[in-house]
């Protein structure tokens, strides 16, 4: 009954009357290569002008400046979906125009904004999806992601999150949430897995962890995650979690914060925080002169390449979990051509985040193609039963599992030297060796 309330809005709100196609016989999808798994359908195909989709973003407030890469980023993919790009061949719905199973409608993403705010994003989906929108994308923060997603859930409405991380979110049972970033539990256990590999190679001796996190959605389930690791594996393997520091949202100084991480004396100090915050912390780590061995990220701040304008030279020798790095274009033709795309809206490469919601912009936009239909009902059903090209990730791929979470890990861990974000580990992706003990502040160039 949902989807066919979802259906009837989208009628309503086109310009375009729907027309069935005439023959019984179905097509192949026209984007979907040999290697992409996709379920039978059993409908014929609609024909439409334009589909159109939501993307509710923080396009004002404190993450305004990291929404607006977002939305570029989304640009890039409507773009691309749009036009005809054949040195984009192996990107789905690269090679022709528009979506060529519904008459190669065009897509038109309507943005919406949260400004931060979780009611305001839940209000804004429940907009959107009273407009017609055949799904929806966002929202970055997962305090925001959670309401919108549920509010998509009470419709039918499909909703692909790009890089929103809390665990949480794919573990509330829902049917028609999906999310392309790794959570901050698979991330966890990468940084953990990271400081073995650093221990083994380097003889780094990192044993002590602390945790710094702003305290919403996202923070505190990055917390969780790590006190969750070490109960449950990597304090049998040597690590211990020797204290953690939580930071008010809207955290204007972090004076006091950054002296209770000192305090602490940890060997390595995960951060989940965004770019104004991790700005405010580099700053101080420089002026109390605190040093950790290593300072790992969870995606968010660090990831937005405004880090290294932010802090110069400063920025060096952090690290994080990314899906992107620009060092790794020449292996990369498509991701290459993206970027390209990218920047010239920007004046920047692309970032993990901002690859990410391109990703789910390209998801939604395929499974739409492939379900030949704007019923919330058929697009789910093909995005949870379809392996998605991606030729732009180093795995190549996305796969959602049965909770709705990108079982294909398209994340590794990068450190910025010398103003880039290098691939460090795994070793066989890595485009330079990490750097390891950090240098005190002092002994930097």
């Amino acid at each position: 009954m949902k989807s066919k309330l979802v259906l009837l809005l989208a009628v309503v709100f086109l310009t375009t009357s729907l027309l069935m196609g005439c023959g019984a016989q179905q097509q192949a999808p026209t984007e979907t290569t040999e290697e992409t798994e996709a379920p039978e359908e059993a409908e014929e195909p609609t024909t439409v002008e334009t589909v159109r989709i939501g993307a509710i973003l923080p396009l004002t407030g404190g993450a305004a400046a990291t929404g607006v890469k977002l939305r570029a980023a989304m640009e890039v993919a409507q773009d691309i979906i749009n036009g005809e790009y054949p040195e984009l061949a192996k990107v789905p719905l690269a090679k022709e125009v528009g979506l060529p199973n519904l008459g190669n409608a065009k897509l038109e993403i309507i943005f919406a904004d949260h400004q931060g705010n979780p009611e305001m994003a839940k209000s804004e989906a429940e907009r959107l999806i009273e407009q017609g929108v055949a799904g929806l994308v966002g929202a970055y923060q997962s305090s925001c992601t959670k309401p919108a997603s549920q509010a998509a859930e009470q419709y039918g409405v499909p909703f692909v999150a790009g890089s929103s991380s809390s665990a949480a979110l794919t573990e509330r049972g829902l049917n028609y949430f999906v999310r392309v970033a790794p959570n901050d539990d698979i991330e966890t256990a990468m940084f953990f897995d990271y400081l073995i590999y650093l221990n083994d190679k380097y003889n780094a001796d990192i044993k002590t962890v602390a945790v710094a996190y702003i305290d919403n959605e996202f923070g505190v389930h990055a917390k969780e995650m790590v006190e969750k690791w070490v109960k449950e594996k990597y304090g049998a393997l040597g690590f211990e979690l020797v204290g953690v520091v939580p930071y008010a949202v809207d955290v204007t100084n972090v004076d006091t914060e950054v002296q209770q991480i000192k305090s602490l004396n940890a060997d390595a100090v995960f951060h989940a925080s965004y770019i104004a915050d991790i700005t405010m912390f580099v700053n101080k780590y420089k002026e109390f002169k605190v040093a950790p061995k290593a300072v790992l990220n969870y995606c968010g701040g660090f990831q937005d390449t405004q880090f290294v304008v932010n802090l110069g030279s400063d920025s060096d020798y952090f690290a994080g979990g990314a899906a992107f790095s620009a060092e790794k274009l020449g292996d990369m033709p498509e991701l290459a051509k993206i970027n390209e795309f990218y920047k010239a809206k920007t004046g920047a490469d692309l970032d993990g985040p901002a690859l990410e919601e391109f990703s789910s912009v390209l998801v939604l936009a395929e499974a739409i193609n492939i379900a030949k239909s704007l019923d919330g009902d058929a697009i789910i059903e093909v995005i949870k039963n379809t392996k998605f090209d991606a030729p732009y990730y180093a795995t190549g791929a996305i796969k959602f599992d049965a909770k709705g979470q990108n079982e294909i890990l398209a994340s590794y861990m990068v450190q910025t030297q010398n103003g880039k974000y290098q691939a460090v580990y795994p070793e066989e992706i890595a485009t330079a060796e990490p750097v390891v003990p950090i240098p005190d502040w002092d002994k930097r160039n």
